[in-house]
């Protein structure tokens, strides 16, 4: 007569090494995908108001958040402008000078006019311009 089916320990250790084998590519896989995967943008377009816009003096700045992006809003004798203050070569924040009309980034010496274009350093493309609308004595930016 055979004995009965009984767990034995050798098939005890395999199934331990088998689960925690799993789990250990779950943890690594998992952020791997996650990285790789796009992530999903927001649903359209934000506006955000301008806190004290009109009372700017001309060439002055204000730097707003408008969702997830950082704008800065300069005042001009045209009217009002807005770009992204991420700096296209690496991500920095780019500030307003008032005196030299640039924005300026501070991480590898970046500079670029006050239409947003590239004017020395190495960024690759011109700041992003951000949509600015006057609604009575409001001022407005938005992303699209």
């Amino acid at each position: 007569m055979s004995k009965p089916n009984s767990p034995t320990r050798r098939g005890f250790l395999d199934f331990l090494i088998a689960a925690c084998s799993a789990i250990t590519t779950a943890a690594l896989a998992i952020p791997g995908v996650l990285y790789l995967w796009p992530a999903a943008k927001g649903g359209g377009s934000q506006k955000v108001e301008v806190e004290g816009a009109k009372s700017m003096a001309i060439g002055q700045s204000k730097t707003v958040q408008v969702g997830s992006l950082a704008v800065i809003v300069v005042k001009q004798r045209s009217g009002f402008c807005a770009f992204s203050a991420v700096c296209t070569h690496l991500g920095c924040l780019v500030k307003w000078d008032t005196g030299k009309k640039q924005f300026l980034c501070p991480c590898h010496a970046a500079a670029f006019d006050e239409k947003g274009k590239v004017v020395s350093g190495p960024p690759p493309a011109p700041l992003v311009e951000v949509s600015v609308k006057e609604v009575g004595d409001k001022i407005f930016v938005s992303t699209a």
